[in-house]
């Protein structure tokens, strides 16, 4: 990309700066006596020159928006066309109290839902089971059944919105209820439009919210994917996901990369149920988190475009542009904000959503500042999407396409992130694959390791967080409000649940669910059946109840 000749000219004008200007400014006003390294580990040179990128080749390396390798953006015009979808994530009580939280967002100027579910929800147990006493709609909403759906997504057609569910082992369940509800609307399946996360590798090693061992989750998975590719051509059947990963304890490289594989994994398992890769490639998408190292973060985006690009196409034998396409969905980062001085965490989160809108996502969650104590309040909800709004419309980032590209910091560093997380890459190939590391504990070490080094330089104060160790004040009581999920909402809950017990054709549930346990026993594709069993009203925790007596459940194993 540079003149060889010029290349050499600068190298030695930044020898005869280091000579000279530098020692005598280094004289006067020294450097901070930091360790210079990103969240990575990446040591940050004081000062980036063509040199640093001198063996990158424009075209190649580069390109255009909406080319390959498509690290410049999927869309050509990227946001002059069209900005991203600011999809607030939402889920607390019951579902007729999510229903009110999503309208209010969608009337603030939300352009897409996303579903947050609570534990007893993900865990595949219903409201009224023991298991659940005491987590009924507190960490997300409650959904046992059909009717549950129903009531959510009352008075929203589900045409003209798209829904993000945050959902991965119950995933099918989920989207089988998003069916029928949409065939109740009467909307035919082709545009229903959203996502389910349906990731169930990274439970492994990641968020832990296992029911299945690991190639029977796998399996439910693929069936999702199969499933959209022939019958629900809007909708993204899995959503590849690192954010969990970095909640974890990830740093970015390992975030990426673990991110990358278990793609590659729901690739291989797809294809071998006969499907080519332009069959359903194109609905792959992917959900990363943004820290707080602004330009770390601008440079995994990018990065992770051009890896899947290639992987893509070198790997899988893609012809489709679209099928190479990374498209993704962010969320600000949830374990950077503290509960202490709460609104220091506004900042952190536009630092966080302006990377990711640099680094060019197609969706964006911004974390509200209450978060670190409570499910957020319409008041802090409403200024986490505001946030986006500002950078939408007054910041002029969206002017332009790609607007750090050319920065040698940036593509040396997106250069360096690259190359980390392909060497990761390699070494789970070598393992055996992503289902052989996780049983060797080679992911979770690696997580736990990143995370206690986090975790030891913030006790050591070698890394700061601002009001925490460093730069703290006498909190007596907490400076804002919160939002408590009232304790007679499981109460009314449960009696809903038990009542549609008592009401529904239980004949038609009981056969419903005997052609699910034969469906599992004899490996077929399950969204029929599940879809069967969901409209005559069977529940998350009886499906999964069938489900556990086929595949058993998960134990995991011990790793030192």
């Amino acid at each position: 990309m540079f003149d060889k000749e010029k290349i050499k000219e600068i190298k030695l004008e930044h020898e005869r700066w280091e000579q000279t200007t530098l020692p005598n400014w280094l004289k006067q006003s020294h450097e901070r006596k930091n360790e210079f390294r990103n969240h990575s580990g990446m040591q940050i040179r004081r000062l980036y020159t063509p040199e640093d990128i001198k063996s990158m080749d424009y075209v190649h390396d580069l390109g255009f928006p909406g080319e390959y390798p498509f690290i410049r953006g999927v869309h050509a015009t990227m946001y002059r066309g069209r900005l991203w979808t600011m999809r607030m994530f939402s889920g607390f009580g019951t579902a007729a109290h999510t229903n009110q939280r999503f309208k209010y967002l969608l009337k603030e100027g939300e352009s897409g839902l996303s579903t947050a579910f609570d534990y007893p929800t993900i865990m595949g147990y219903d409201s009224d089971h023991p298991m659940a006493k005491g987590e009924v709609g507190i960490c997300g909403v409650a959904i046992s059944s059909l009717r549950d759906t129903e009531t959510l997504f009352n008075g929203i057609p589900l045409d003209q919105v798209t829904t993000s569910m945050t959902i991965n082992v119950p995933a099918p369940a989920l989207l089988a209820m998003y069916i029928a509800v949409g065939d109740k609307q009467g909307i035919p399946r082709e545009k229903l439009g959203g996502t389910t996360q349906n990731d169930n590798l990274k439970e492994f090693f990641a968020q832990k919210l296992c029911i299945f061992p690991p190639k029977p989750s796998v399996k439910l998975t693929t069936d999702v994917i199969e499933y959209c590719a022939r019958h629900l051509q809007r909708w993204n059947p899995v959503s590849i996901s690192g954010y969990h990963i970095r909640e974890a304890g990830a740093n970015a490289v390992q975030e990426l990369a673990f991110t990358l594989y278990d793609g590659i994994s729901y690739v291989e398992s797809t294809l071998k149920r006969g499907l080519k890769v332009d069959d359903f490639a194109h609905r792959l998408s992917f959900f990363f988190a943004s820290h707080n190292d602004f330009f770390e973060e601008i440079a995994k985006f990018r990065a992770a475009r051009r890896i899947w690009a290639k992987v893509m196409k070198e790997r899988f034998h893609a012809r489709n542009p679209r099928s190479m396409w990374m498209r993704m969905h962010i969320q600000t980062s949830g374990c950077t904000l503290t509960p202490q001085q709460p609104l220091n965490n506004v900042t952190r989160t536009t630092i966080q959503a302006l990377a990711a809108v640099l680094g060019g996502t197609q969706s964006l969650h911004t974390n509200s500042f209450d978060e670190a104590l409570c499910l957020p309040t319409e008041y802090a909800v409403r200024v986490a999407l505001r946030t986006q709004q500002i950078i939408a419309h007054e910041s002029g980032v969206t002017n332009t396409v790609d607007p750090m590209s050319g920065s040698y910091y940036i593509e040396a560093l997106t250069n360096e992130m690259e190359e980390k997380a392909m060497d990761y890459i390699h070494r789970v190939d070598d393992m055996g694959g992503a289902i052989v590391a996780i049983e060797k504990g080679f992911f979770q070490k690696e997580i736990a390791d990143s995370a206690y080094k986090y975790q030891k330089e913030t006790d050591e104060k070698k890394r700061t967080i601002v009001g925490v160790n460093d730069f703290t004040i006498e909190e007596k009581e907490c400076p804002i409000d919160i939002l408590r999920i009232d304790p007679k909402t499981e109460e009314e809950q449960v009696a809903s649940l038990q009542k549609l017990k008592r009401e529904r054709d239980n004949r038609k549930v009981k056969e419903a669910l005997e052609k699910l346990h034969y469906s599992a026993e004899k490996d077929e594709n399950l969204m029929p059946t599940i879809i069967n069993a969901v409209k005559a009203y069977a529940t998350i925790g009886e499906i999964t109840e069938v489900l556990r007596q086929v595949y058993g459940e998960y134990k995991e194993l011990i790793i030192v």
